[in-house]
């Protein structure tokens, strides 16, 4: 990775995206690079919204407040018709197939349908749809390492869902498969 990347999560409360951001987030502060996330959610929390802005930079980091993205990683409707217009030219957008009606059309942008919740179940945890849509994320864009991932996710997990990490590295390879072999829909 040279320079900075900033990269906005977005999708219902439950869905894992403050996760997701948390992760990467760690995962970066392994690598040594400069970080910062900032989570925003409703009220509501489960079932309401849900976003986090997440910037990895090999320099100090200006300002968390961006307004404009180089990826975006969509997980809802409500979250696509408000962010997919703040993705910079020539960035990313991934999406959870299941979840989007109005899939975005590509004006200057890579778009990715991903198939995250389909491919969770597959593995027999739907719990780890966010972790597939951020090994897909990481095949386009491998600003850290799945081996950082999954050090970020011993730390992030707690006591009780240590169990997860070997569903959660299957889930992680699985959406850099999906990108890989081009098993998305575009």
């Amino acid at each position: 990775m040279n320079g900075t990347h900033e990269i906005i999560i977005a999708g219902f409360g439950g869905q894992g995206v403050l996760s997701m951001g948390q992760i990467l987030a760690y995962a970066a502060m392994i690598e040594g690079k400069e970080v910062s996330w900032m989570p925003s959610y409703g009220p509501e929390m489960r079932g309401g919204t849900a976003n986090c802005i997440v910037i990895i930079s090999e320099k100090r980091i200006s300002s968390p407040i961006v307004s404009m993205f180089d990826s975006g990683i969509i997980l809802n409707q409500p979250s696509m018709d408000k962010f997919r217009a703040k993705i910079k030219p020539g960035g990313l957008l991934l999406y959870e197939q299941s979840t989007i009606i109005k899939p975005p059309t590509s004006a200057g942008i890579e778009i990715l349908s991903i198939v995250g919740l389909k491919e969770a179940q597959a593995l027999g945890s739907k719990q780890v749809a966010n972790v597939v849509m951020l090994g897909a994320f990481l095949e386009r864009k491998p600003i850290v390492s799945p081996e950082s991932v999954m050090k970020a996710l011993r730390k992030v997990l707690p006591a009780h869902r240590q169990n997860l990490l070997p569903v959660n590295e299957k889930a992680l390879a699985r959406g850099k498969d999906l990108v890989a072999q081009s098993i998305v829909t575009a």
